[in-house]
């Protein structure tokens, strides 16, 4: 290994290590944040399960009812079986009751507990797995459409970033254990009501043992249940950095660099190490308060009450005062366990709704979020190609830190193409976000065709813009449907999945301003867009031609595209939207000079009357623009066409010239 490499190597293990203590740190500080904000009010465990419960309810009703009645059928049936039947005969054991009657009491018995049975087939277990995926479904897409609708900015907050993981991630467990807290609930209650009355009926004191057990039981339970959600939360940001190696590793995206650059592995490993133990120290932190906890609440509070206390006492019921008969002690002691567990399901049952509720209160919280970036009027851009002016443009990603943009001030004329060039990190890609409206500018304003882009309706401004950027993704479905990214078939369904809500009122606007031209699928649409980017070719030397699913992530059949393919079938999504502004990032970056050369002249053609910005750290690309603008540190230094930049000499004349040099002379 050359000396270069291993210094080089050795820079990115000590800058990982540098890394990992920081995020430690912030880990650290994370867990101590959020373990102030655990104390939650009765009323807000009360009101967070019921919002999920009727989340559940709404997305199915036969989901929630039908086991929560057979929860309560259930423990009627076993109250009846268990404690009425076998006391009755023990009873008739003990007083000598006729064998007839005792045959046609067993008989009446088990036809009810066989109806039972039968009902919690039905209802309990056939019902709720045929419903469960409908639910899970509803939920997500609720969620999965949030997610599409909060603002860009949220996914620079690693707080809110690490709420909206986890309101997602634990969807499917939070409704499995909603369902048992319900269940679990309606059972404690029927087993309560039924035995209790039993026990006031045969032997009131005992009712004290019950209750003393209870109270004990519920405060060790929520001690308990929040020191688990303690670590929980601790374990929470080690763990992504975890699940982060662990994608790396087995994702075919980095597949390539982990084989040709072992030592950033290492670095890798190293990290997955460091997480680990952080995590194990995240356990261990509170292992010794929960070892206790968890011994007083399961061997003092319940075995020592019912194997000691509760049973002496009976036997002196019986054997001294004569109070009660044989047949009642041994249906007291064995119900006492059954009560006393009814009492301690509540004792369980609420700290673990507390725990809930806490990771339900991310989700509503999720959903509640309302974005900053709204629509504040609800004007319809036009169809036409879009004239744009930026005055005094400002921005930065966070208040406090440094602007990225600073007193931007241009004017894009109608059809008019437009370069932005510049270095790394000066600020082109922050623009074009600004003029898409992802962001808001923090100081100055854009209009668009005179307009405050704020006045416009955000969904349908956003609509109105065809855009590559240039860390575009290829979808996991057919070429068509990557090209076209709409609704199929106007089933209202999106083409991979997504589901969008409440688009009615603003698509009864595109209609009538005629930007809706149909739901279904333009195929000769589609191919003219692939035939624009330089693609058509090679779709159909694929077997399946439009209908060829893409990416190997869920059909055998499906083709993996090279660079070049996959950044053409992205710029075909723009053909195809036909969009009254083309924003390109580094449209051409993975192309050949030949194909590069081809598409440029493509683009051209299919963008005569539209107003096109594009990006490109390629200067022959920009020789094609009406106009170039050089950014700097989040300021435009230079503008013109490229002979006027390089007749002024310049810093795009310098940049012309540091990649023209070595084939032209200039």
């Amino acid at each position: 290994m050359s000396k270069k490499k291993t210094e080089r190597a050795a820079g990115a293990k000590a800058k990982t290590r540098a890394e990992a203590k920081r995020e430690k740190k912030n880990a650290s500080a994370f867990a101590e944040e959020k373990d102030k904000k655990i104390k939650q009010p009765a009323s807000q465990v009360f009101k967070n399960n019921i919002f999920f419960m009727k989340m559940m309810f709404k997305a199915s009703p036969k989901f929630v009812l039908f086991p929560a009645l057979d929860a309560i059928r259930g423990q009627v049936s076993i109250f009846f079986e268990h404690m009425i039947l076998i006391g009755f005969v023990l009873e008739a054991a003990e007083f000598g009751y006729s064998f007839r009657r005792v045959g046609i009491t067993i008989l009446i018995f088990a036809a009810a507990i066989t109806l039972g049975m039968v009902f919690t087939v039905i209802a309990g277990d056939l019902m709720q797995e045929k419903e469960r995926p409908k639910v899970r479904e509803k939920i997500k897409l609720m969620l999965y459409e949030k997610a599409r609708s909060v603002d860009l900015s949220c996914y620079d907050d690693p707080e809110f970033y690490n709420s909206q993981v986890m309101a997602i991630s634990e969807v499917d467990k939070q409704i499995d254990q909603t369902m048992e807290f319900i269940k679990n609930v309606l059972s404690s209650l029927t087993v309560f009501f039924l035995t209790g009355g039993y026990f006031l009926v045969k032997d009131k004191l005992s009712i004290v043992f019950v209750l003393i057990s209870f109270v004990l039981s519920f405060f060790l339970n929520k001690f308990y249940n929040k020191l688990a959600f303690k670590i929980r939360m601790r374990r929470y940001p080690p763990e992504r950095k975890r699940e982060y190696v662990k994608r790396v590793f087995y994702l075919k995206d980095y597949a390539k660099e982990i084989r040709l650059d072992p030592e950033v592995t290492d670095a890798l490993e190293e990290r997955f190490i460091e997480a680990n133990q952080e995590v194990y120290e995240a356990e261990k932190s509170l292992a010794r308060k929960k070892f206790g906890v968890a011994f007083l609440k399961d061997h003092i509070c319940h075995r020592l009450f019912t194997d000691s206390f509760y049973s002496s006492y009976l036997v002196y019921r019986y054997t001294v005062m004569h109070a009660i008969s044989l047949s009642s002690l041994v249906m007291l002691f064995n119900w006492f366990s059954d009560l006393k567990r009814s009492m301690r399901v509540f004792t369980e049952s609420y700290p673990k709704a507390c725990e809930t509720s806490l990771y339900i209160q991310k989700i509503r919280d999720f959903l509640a979020y309302e974005p900053k970036v709204v629509s504040e009027g609800d004007a319809i851009p036009s169809s036409s190609a879009k004239a744009l002016s930026l005055e005094g443009v400002g921005f930065s990603y966070k208040e406090g830190l440094p602007r990225v943009l600073s007193d931007i001030t241009m004017k894009v004329h109608p059809g008019e193409k437009i370069a932005l060039v510049g270095y790394n990190g000066a600020g082109k890609t922050t623009l074009v976000k600004l003029l898409m409206r992802l962001y808001d500018t923090s100081e100055g304003r854009i209009l668009a065709d005179g307009v405050d882009v704020r006045k416009y309706d955000v969904e349908a401004y956003r609509d109105s813009i065809g855009t590559v950027f240039q860390d575009f993704e290829i979808f996991a479905g057919t070429v068509k449907e990557n090209v076209v990214l709409d609704d199929v078939d106007g089933a209202g369904a999106g083409a991979l999945g997504g589901a969008r809500a409440d688009k009615s009122k603003r698509d009864s606007k595109l209609a009538d301003s005629g930007a809706v031209t149909g739901a279904r699928i333009d195929e000769g649409k589609v191919r003219q867009a692939l035939s624009d980017s330089g693609l058509m070719k090679k779709v159909d030397s694929l077997p399946m031609k439009l209908d060829t699913p893409l990416t190997h992530e869920f059909s055998e059949q499906g083709v993996d595209l090279s660079g070049g393919e996959r950044q053409k079938l992205a710029i075909s999504r723009v053909f195809y939207q036909n969009a009254s502004l083309m924003i390109l990032d580094e449209p051409s970056s993975a192309l050949d000079p030949i194909a590069e050369y081809q598409l440029n002249h493509a683009m051209l053609e299919a963008t005569k009357d539209k107003t096109v910005i594009f990006i490109s750290h390629r200067l022959s690309t920009t020789r094609l623009a009406d106009r170039i603008f050089m950014l700097e540190e989040g300021h435009i230094v230079e503008e013109g066409s490229h002979e006027s930049l390089l007749t002024k000499g310049g810093k795009y004349a310098e940049m012309w010239r540091a990649q023209a040099g070595a084939y032209i002379e200039v």
